[in-house]
């Protein structure tokens, strides 16, 4: 009985030292700035991306049933377009599993920018016994004319991140800052989370070779806070994309009678300067 005793303690203590990454849902494209119109693909794919790791299915919750994405859509000079119906589902492969993830291609037409926002239904986290609802969006531009990189997109995104540095015109070693919102008001001293895309996509999946090693986990996901009005401020340290996530932006919400948390996304590239 005292070994049986000893072997669920370890068990416990070696399910407490495994370090909880944060998830983060990606739109992910190769590239956030374009010289002329062009068709691109865009992945919506909810993982840890860091580290490559475990791949959620998007929209699942507590019973194990997958629902469809509530919005995604694009905007361009203040006008929105309803893209929910592009959308194909597809089977991304991490390092360690594959999930439901979604994409689609479209054609970017005209000058300036054009921001792409996507809210999944809520996933059921089964570690937390909670909902996470990551209203993500990202900001891609044409040329480098800008038109709406600054403009919050509002109606669907309940809780956003609104840039103060163009997020497509970014050198390694400047920084970018960030106002957390909800419902378009200043989320004080929200916590943001922030993961580098450490590993390229190729196809549906995620590639082995990683860019960085991180020398510890404080470093895999990194914390960082808002000021009183909402605003953040990170250095970026290398070339490519960030993802930064608001936790719990959207204030004490449930569903399904647990726990809802609400987070704004936003994703951000960064290059050398050669």
């Amino acid at each position: 009985m005292k070994k049986m005793m000893f072997v669920i303690i370890g068990l416990a203590v070696l399910a407490l030292s495994v370090p909880a990454y944060a998830h983060f849902q990606m739109i992910y494209t190769p590239d956030a700035a374009l010289t002329k119109s062009a068709k691109i693909n865009l992945k919506m794919v909810f993982t840890h991306p860091f580290e490559a790791g475990h791949t959620m299915d998007i929209g699942k919750d507590e019973k194990g049933s997958i629902h469809p994405p509530l919005a995604f859509g694009e905007m361009h000079k203040g006008k929105k377009k309803d893209l929910l119906d592009m959308l194909r589902p597809i089977t991304f492969a991490s390092l360690t599993n594959s999930g439901k993830a979604y994409e689609t291609s479209v054609r970017l037409k005209g000058m300036g920018d054009h921001i792409f926002y996507f809210v999944p239904a809520p996933y059921y986290e089964g570690s937390e016994d909670i909902y996470i609802q990551h209203c993500t969006k990202v900001i891609l531009n044409i040329a480098g004319a800008p038109t709406d990189w600054d403009t919050p997109v509002g109606d669907p995104l309940p809780v956003e991140i609104i840039p103060l540095d163009k997020p497509y015109a970014l050198w390694v070693g400047n920084v970018f800052r960030g106002i957390v919102t909800c419902k378009g008001k200043p989320v004080s001293n929200a916590e943001i989370e922030v993961e580098y895309l450490n590993h390229d996509v190729e196809g549906n999946s995620f590639a082995k070779e990683a860019k960085a090693e991180a020398p510890n986990d404080a470093l895999v996901t990194m914390t960082i806070k808002a000021d009183v009005n909402g605003v953040f401020t990170f250095g970026i340290p290398r070339a490519g994309w960030w993802g930064f996530a608001a936790l719990g932006a959207g204030g004490d919400l449930k569903h399904n009678g647990k726990e809802l948390s609400r987070d704004a996304v936003i994703w951000v590239q960064a290059v050398d300067m050669k």
